[in-house]
């Protein structure tokens, strides 16, 4: 049964997200040119936010740099990181392809000679590793958090639209899909380091949330649509999600540009 939006369903979100604000734990850098990997990922980031050294069982995520071939010590870095339930992403240098054990071949991001670290890409590959769980790391490194926020947008946008196409009873849906809005927003807010209360929850859906109208409209669709209507009910839950992500987005881009400015850690 779909849970009722009320203020204490609210506070729970909010609730929640100041737990998982707790989580203080580092993106572990390691192996060939680590050094200089590390500190292209933690400009602007906070102090220890990104480490090359440590116990990998305290990091939130480690991205081992392979110089080439897989060696010992990167099959053993690697294995203690999958023991630990420690996701993992792989840099591999060079312009050779090779197997690499205990990683799966979406978390290796090719690096090829003389083009210098694909930044962008290993952001996003740590994203995508990470999930919704990606939020507090983003919150410290900010290079993470479009990556973060265009993930965050995807999956809850295809759940949105699957709900959407599922769900046969009129209004039915009307709670859940708002559910999962209202979740989406503030796990991007939470991801750009920007603290909610229950109080100024909807004052900021209100300033973002024109997405919530597309839903009158599948209505309206849906009347003349008898057949396939539920085909169109998935994709305006499906767009209407991603256009409520994309402008949270850009509303907390520009709230935490202060603190994205910040002096890099040197």
């Amino acid at each position: 049964m779909a849970k009722k939006l009320t203020p204490w369903v609210l506070f729970g979100l909010v609730k929640e997200l100041r737990v998982a604000a707790e989580d203080t734990r580092p993106l572990q850098v390691s192996g060939a040119l680590a050094a200089q990997l590390e500190k292209e990922l933690a400009r602007g980031a906070a102090p220890g936010a990104i480490r090359s050294a440590g116990r990998i069982e305290d990091a939130a995520i480690l991205v081992r740099v392979l110089g080439g071939a897989p060696t010992d010590d990167d099959e053993r870095e690697l294995r203690a990181a999958k023991r630990a339930k420690v996701p993992a992403v792989v840099v591999q240098t060079g312009t050779e392809v090779y197997d690499i054990p205990y990683v799966l071949a979406t978390d290796v991001v090719m690096c090829r000679p003389g083009a210098g670290f694909p930044v962008e890409e290993i952001a996003a590959a740590v994203a995508a590793r990470l999930g919704e769980s990606a939020t507090p790391l983003a919150a410290r490194v900010p290079v993470l958090r479009e990556p973060v926020s265009n993930a965050l947008v995807s999956r809850f946008s295809r759940q949105n639209g699957i709900i959407g196409v599922a769900v046969f009873m009129p209004g039915a849906d009307f709670a859940v899909l708002t559910l999962n809005q209202i979740r989406l927003v503030l796990r991007i807010a939470a991801a750009h380091g920007v603290e909610l209360d229950q109080t100024r929850v909807p004052e900021v859906l209100a300033t973002i949330g024109a997405g919530f109208g597309f839903r009158a409209i599948a209505r309206q669709v849906l009347g003349f649509v008898p057949i396939a209507g539920w085909v169109v009910k998935g994709g305006i839950a499906y767009v209407g999600t991603r256009a409520l992500g994309e402008a949270a987005h850009r509303y907390f881009h520009r709230a935490a540009e202060p603190a994205a400015e910040a002096k890099p850690v040197s």
